[in-house]
């Protein structure tokens, strides 16, 4: 097989794939991806549990085989180069994998050896990564007594041990309370800002991918928008209107009648998206007849552009078993 790239050069982007497709069976969990990921970028992969998140940055990390198409990972061919792919990358899997048994300071010199860092740079470097996650003091600990934040935070030192150009990080603050998110966020821009390490991530977090410099939005194994989150949010050119009253059914009957917008209904309260929300007020009030309650208008947000391209919410469960997300066992 010809490589589908020319020989990586200084102004190549980190990732570049084309049509990258993984499926098992009948099921599609990666259909034809074309993605380029630039040096330097916080990039982050933005999509509900079952997306194929996880395939995808299987296969950029070289642990799946694409079933069509075509990748490089820091100008190396992931399926005929992967001993030079990994050997650029950190990363860090969504599901533990630290040995619960060693000591933090044993799981780091273990990993050294494993990735060939040099002898005697071994014990500067674990000593040096322990300290930069301020889990210095904890070294002598088992990796099994830490908490769930000090597990993620050991998992990135021993992702970055081997100075890796890009870190991937496959849903890095899952299951962590707000404080070890914080300092995980705080640990990723300073490798990403000051140490120019690039760093790909997947969330399901709309909040994490404000965080990035770019995101894909990821649906079915499909992107469905790409961009940076502030031009993703400008595309959608409408503000959410939700409007609350004793009798939602009629207010959005008379909505739909007076103005012919397509309108929700959950509960009490009415939803609808319009062009500069608040100007719009006014007109609203004086031509519904139906009580109003509250009104609250909010600019659109990453959940918007999701709904927009998809039909349905991020957090709502996919109907379908073609968008699970399955990985070998």
């Amino acid at each position: 097989m010809d490589n589908a790239f020319e020989e990586s050069g200084a102004d190549d982007p980190m990732i570049m794939v084309r049509d990258l497709e993984k499926s098992y069976g009948q099921v599609h969990a990666v259909r034809g991806i074309d993605l380029d990921v630039e040096k330097g970028e916080l990039f982050g992969l933005l999509g509900p549990n079952g997306a194929g998140k996880s395939t995808f940055i299987g296969m950029l990390a070289t642990i799946l085989t694409p079933t069509a198409g075509v990748g490089e990972v820091a100008g190396h061919d992931i399926l005929w180069e992967r001993a030079q792919v990994r050997r650029n990358i950190g990363l860090v899997f969504q599901e533990q994998t630290l040995d619960r048994y060693l000591t933090a300071w044993h799981n780091l010199r273990f990993h050294a050896e494993i990735y060939g860092v040099p002898r005697a740079q071994v014990d500067e470097r674990v000593t040096a990564a322990l300290h930069d996650v301020g889990l210095w003091d904890e070294r002598l600990r088992l990796a099994g007594t830490f908490s769930g934040g000090m597990r993620r935070r050991l998992e990135i030192a021993r992702g970055l041990l081997h100075s890796p150009r890009l870190l991937f990080l496959d849903e890095p603050t899952a299951g962590l309370d707000p404080r070890s998110r914080e300092q995980i966020w705080e640990r990723v821009h300073r490798l990403n800002k000051e140490e120019g390490v690039t760093v790909f991530m997947t969330t399901h977090y709309l909040e994490e991918a404000e965080h990035c410099d770019r995101i894909a939005i990821v649906d079915q194994g499909r992107i469905v928008a790409l961009g940076s989150p502030a031009e993703l949010k400008a595309g959608i050119g409408r503000d959410r209107v939700e409007v609350t009253a004793e009798d939602a059914v009629a207010l959005a009957e008379d909505v739909r009648t007076e103005f012919g917008i397509d309108t929700s209904v959950e509960g009490s309260t009415v939803r609808f998206s319009v062009k500069e929300g608040s100007s719009f007020l006014p007109d609203l009030f004086s031509r519904v007849r139906s009580p109003i309650t509250s009104v609250r208008v909010s600019s659109p947000s990453l959940d918007d552009v999701f709904l927009e391209r998809t039909g349905r919410a991020l957090d709502q469960e996919p109907g379908s078993a073609a968008e699970q997300d399955p990985l070998p066992a």
